[in-house]
């Protein structure tokens, strides 16, 4: 799949929304980049962790994630229009299957930030860094939106 882009002859300090410019050729639809954050629903619902501390989980690691891909250039064009960010909430059932997707999204060198809280050393979620939907939902396609 081809992309077609008006970034490149844009100058580097534009702040113009320039994602709904990306376009898969031929298509006209707009590519869109979205951070996806995988966080544990057994957290919630069968250990008992109150929703608030699971979602400061998923803060840390969407931000994590972030500052260590800080110089990419998707992370940099999701930043550079705040007001028009999109993150896709989905729930894990377990550590194990948490794990699982972590070490798959490594294999296919999909950066990611697993979290691990501290000091009870346990693995809560993940969050991508900004990606285009297409490149990274093939590989979550499995986990359902967090409930």
């Amino acid at each position: 799949m081809d992309v077609v882009s008006s970034r490149d002859s844009l100058p580097k300090s534009s702040h113009v929304h320039r994602l709904t410019e990306m376009t898969t050729q031929g298509s006209g639809a707009p590519m869109r980049l979205v951070q996806y954050v995988v966080v544990r629903s057994d957290l919630v619902h069968a250990l008992g962790w109150p929703l608030g501390a699971v979602i400061t989980q998923a803060c840390h690691a969407a931000t994590a994630a972030i500052h260590l891909n800080y110089g990419d250039n998707d992370t940099q064009e999701y930043l550079a229009d705040l007001d028009n960010m999109h993150k896709v909430v989905l729930g894990a059932p377990d550590q194990a299957s948490l794990s699982t997707l972590s070490e798959t999204l490594a294999e296919k060198g999909i950066a990611h930030k697993l979290w691990i809280e501290q000091p009870e050393n346990i693995p809560t979620c993940l969050a991508l860094k900004p990606y285009l939907k297409e490149t990274v939902h093939p590989l979550l396609r499995k986990f359902k939106l967090f409930k």
